[in-house]
Parts: C-alpha cells; sequence; structure tokens
C-alpha cells in the first residue's frame, strides 16, 4: 500500500519534507496553456470539508516540464505522479506525449474537475488518445457525480487505464449566513473532506468491483482507519487531501494509525484486508476472467 497525496492538495518546493513522507507525490494538475484560475474567493470552509473553486490555476504545460517537473525531481526521492488536465482528447494526448522521457512515473488524467466551464471530450475517448500517446502508465481520476461511475471504469478500463484515482470533489455551494450569498466568486465549488467519505467508500467499491484495477481511494480520509476501509473497499492505494492544509504531519500519522487499525483488525498488514468488503466470487471482473 502506498500513501500518495491528492493532486493539488500539496506544494512539494514549498514543504518538500512533508512531501518527503509520502510513498508518491502528485503534482498539480497542468494544462497545455498557463490558466491563473478563478476570481477570489475561491476557498470556503465548511461544516465537515472544504470547497475550493481554484479553476486548474497552473504555469502551462511547456514551464511545467522545462521547469517545475525537473525541480521537483531534483527535491523528492519518491516518485512523481503528474496530473494532466485540458479541454479536449488532443489536449490530454499531446501532453502525455512531451511526458515521455522525463521523471513523470505516472500520469494521472484529471478527468473530473467541478471548477472550469470548458467542456472536455468523454473520458473513454481521453484515455484511448492518451494510451496512443505515451507508454506511461495511466490513472484516470474520476467524478462520483455520474449516475453509474462503474460504467465509466469499465469504459475507461478498456481504452487502456491502468488504474484508477477515486473520488475527485464533487460539487457544491457555501452561503454567508450574515449576506445570504455564495462565499465563492463563482458560487459553486468542488466539495473535500470528511464529508465525502461515505460517497468514495462507495464508489470504489463499485469500481473495484466493475474493473479489478489498482485503485487509488481518496475522499475524506483523516485517519488510518479511514485508509484501511478504502483499502477493504478495494483500493490498492490511498491519498490523502484536505487534511494535508491542516496536518503537515498527516502523512506521518495516518501511516502509523493505519498500522494500529490492522492490528485492531488482526491481520498482519493492511494489504491483508484488501477487498475485503467484497464477495470475490461474485466479483464481475472476476467472473469475466473465469469466463473469458
Amino acid at each position: 500500500m502506498m500513501l500518495l497525496n491528492a493532486s493539488g492538495c500539496l506544494d512539494a518546493l514549498v514543504a518538500p519534507d512533508v512531501a518527503r513522507q509520502l510513498d508518491a507525490f502528485v503534482t498539480k494538475t497542468i494544462t497545455p496553456l498557463p490558466r491563473e484560475g478563478n476570481a477570489p474567493p475561491r476557498i470556503a470552509e465548511t461544516a465537515h470539508g472544504m470547497l475550493n473553486a481554484i479553476g486548474l490555476a497552473n504555469p502551462g504545460r511547456d514551464v511545467f516540464l522545462r521547469q517545475t517537473l525537473p525541480r521537483l525531481a531534483e527535491t523528492l526521492d519518491i516518485p512523481i505522479w503528474v496530473s494532466v488536465g485540458g479541454f479536449s482528447a488532443r489536449d490530454y494526448a499531446e501532453t502525455c506525449a512531451g511526458l515521455d522521457g522525463s521523471d513523470a512515473a505516472v500520469i494521472e488524467l484529471n478527468l473530473s474537475c467541478p471548477n472550469v466551464d470548458e467542456a472536455a471530450d468523454g473520458a473513454a475517448e481521453i484515455v484511448a488518445a492518451c494510451r496512443e500517446a505515451t507508454a506511461i502508465p495511466l490513472y484516470a481520476k474520476l467524478s462520483a457525480a455520474h449516475p453509474d461511475v462503474g460504467a465509466v471504469a469499465l469504459a475507461v478500463a478498456e481504452a487502456g487505464a491502468d488504474g484508477l484515482s477515486l473520488i475527485n470533489t464533487l460539487r457544491g455551494t457555501a452561503l454567508d449566513p450574515r449576506t445570504l450569498q455564495p462565499v465563492l466568486a463563482r458560487t459553486t465549488g468542488g466539495l473535500s473532506g470528511p464529508a465525502l467519505k461515505p460517497i468514495a467508500l462507495a464508489v470504489v467499491h463499485s469500481c473495484y468491483a466493475a474493473t479489478g484495477l489498482p485503485i487509488v481511494g481518496m475522499g475524506g480520509v483523516t485517519t488510518g482507519q479511514d485508509a484501511l476501509e478504502l483499502i477493504a473497499c478495494g483500493a490498492r492505494d490511498v491519498a490523502l487531501g484536505t487534511v494535508l492544509f491542516s496536518d503537515p504531519d498527516a502523512p506521518a500519522r495516518v501511516r502509523a494509525e493505519l498500522a494500529e487499525a490492522a492490528e485492531r483488525a488482526a491481520v498482519a498488514s493492511p494489504d491483508d484486508v484488501f477487498a475485503r468488503a467484497h464477495d470475490v466470487e461474485k466479483l464481475p471482473h472476476t467472473r469475466r476472467k473465469v469466463t473469458a
């Protein structure tokens, strides 16, 4: 089991000591051209999490490849996963092709950001285009908002995804209690934090059952017990998100708590509870392998 950060929740160049507590570092999403992101205010606290409407602010693909990625590789002694975004299959594929020969260990395709207005092509189409463009492993980051996310997961698996990142934020709104006006300038943002955990568990469970792909589970992880439950639902690895803003020692703490939670579950390692929440004989992907 690896422990990662969720994309956009940790600046490794500002806080390298925190990043080095992880097993791999996931970059902020990169788009072909530079983006300033959305107008402020673009962060709002909620009772059980946080709303963000950053809008994929980043320096753009060329600056990232020329400056940021080499600096990350020089600073960190852990694998670097690059989060890639765009507004067409061609955008994604060209960025993936540009990463060939770089320090990127894995490419995470951000197919589900709720904080941009531009429409992207279908998830499977994007994955297929990226699969043709690079040999680097591809993880598809999907939204829980789709009514049948398991079907989307199966589609991206068949298009060439090597793994899944689940889940991204969900769209929400916060109002100022005095004015009853939206706190965020764009009204809505992506909800993250503890409120997402039950949804993340359900989506990881569904997508593992549908595909059997390796999954990075995320969404509301604040304790080792949270991480263990995601593993039991089918996550091979776990990512920390919102908790990193308030607790920079979260990676070390969650790792220690995870070992304690495994001991309470009477297993030698967290990996020993992998997919325990499933009836293995009834898994769709298992049946497909048997009948193939």
